[in-house]
């Protein structure tokens, strides 16, 4: 990783540069490679299907929700005059089926990375909550003991090393155009927090990655130089799912999606 930290990372409203690289040298193919720019597009997938709102991670057989099909299309719509060469996604049904519509849009085949997979986590297949789920347990509380590694799920920096391999091997894959990876809210924001230098360690309800939401990496050669956030599914976005939305908690929360992890 470079010693020169990234000029990005505002997070004025929401929206930030999402890769748009006016200034600065071009992107293309005659250009030095040392000063060639590449974008990587981190996509967090779409809404997903989970009326028991469980802790999904990285089971199986979790799709998007017909809403979540519809952030799906309207990523793909917010980048199809932009110049993707590549789409990477996590092995995970929810990632696929949003990046599906982002490969078709530009008449590329949707590769796999399985570094981009959602974190580990002990407590899949079960709800999570304060007073309402599996912290109910006694037998659960030993996970709960450092909250900076984390000792209930894989730790954040083997979650740096991977988000790091699988968006430097997308860039190369796309050196001097654009490329898209779709990934899960923990990793991206994790590996957007070690690029801008802030601690691993965080309040889940304050990742600025909410669904369907892209995290822009701007390369000049092989070294990030700014940072873009923005969200072109917003107004599809329930507001409880929202960065910063206060939790849902009893039986109003039955029946919605949980964003813990996703």
């Amino acid at each position: 990783m470079s010693e020169q930290k990234p000029n990005g990372g505002n997070t004025n409203g929401g929206n930030t540069n999402d890769g748009n690289t006016n200034g600065g040298v071009a992107k293309g193919e005659g250009v030095d490679r040392d000063q060639q720019l590449t974008v990587v597009h981190v996509v967090r997938h779409g809404e997903v299907h989970n009326p028991d709102g469980v802790l999904y991670g990285r089971r199986p057989g979790y799709h998007l929700s017909d809403l979540g099909r519809k952030m799906a299309d309207r990523v793909a719509e917010h980048l199809e005059k932009r110049d993707i060469t590549h789409v990477v996604a996590s092995p995970l049904e929810r990632a696929q089926e949003t990046a599906d519509p982002i490969a078709r849009a530009h008449g590329l085949d949707l590769a796999t990375d399985p570094r981009l997979i959602e974190a580990a986590n002990v407590f899949e297949g079960k709800t999570f909550g304060v007073g309402d789920g599996a912290l109910r347990k006694p037998d659960n509380w030993k996970h709960l003991t450092n909250p900076f590694k984390p000792s209930w799920g894989e730790p954040y920096v083997e979650q740096v090393v991977r988000m790091m391999g699988a968006i430097d091997t997308a860039r190369d894959a796309a050196r001097g155009h654009e490329a898209v990876c779709v990934s899960h809210q923990l990793p991206i924001w994790i590996l957007r927090s070690f690029v801008e230098r802030r601690r691993l360690w965080h309040d889940p309800r304050k990742r600025q990655c909410t669904l369907a939401s892209l995290t822009s990496f701007t390369y000049r050669g092989d070294t990030i130089v700014s940072v873009g956030y923005s969200e072109p599914a917003r107004d599809l976005v329930p507001v409880h799912l929202l960065a910063g939305a206060k939790p849902v908690r009893g039986k109003a929360a039955k029946g919605r999606s949980k964003a813990f992890g996703a």
